[in-house]
């Protein structure tokens, strides 16, 4: 399996805090381990699976692609964030940028 950050989740999670990149770390390792536990969106956003964690008691989403349809299986990190304009913004760089 091949796991990929988009430089915008890398620039994001860079800033967190090293007690939140550990939460934001279990949610990469849940999401690794079970590619399928995100909901899959619809319209816009089809192809993108969001994952639901608590981050310091907080509700955050993370956004990832999953393809299994290759030969290797990938899931790239899209976003993460809480879910205030959250689906706007994912739908605009998804848009742009796959």
């Amino acid at each position: 399996m091949k796991v990929q950050l988009t430089s915008r989740f890398k620039k994001a999670a860079k800033k967190l805090p090293t007690s939140l990149k550990k939460e934001l770390e279990k949610a990469i390792d849940v999401v690794c381990k079970n590619p399928d536990i995100g909901e899959m969106k619809k319209g816009d956003l089809s192809g993108v699976r969001v994952h639901k964690f608590k981050m310091q008691k907080q509700l955050t989403l993370l956004a990832y692609l999953y393809d299994k349809e290759r030969k290797e299986v990938t899931i790239t990190f899209v976003a993460f964030g809480s879910h205030e304009n959250f689906y706007s913004n994912i739908k605009k760089y998804v848009n742009h940028s796959f």
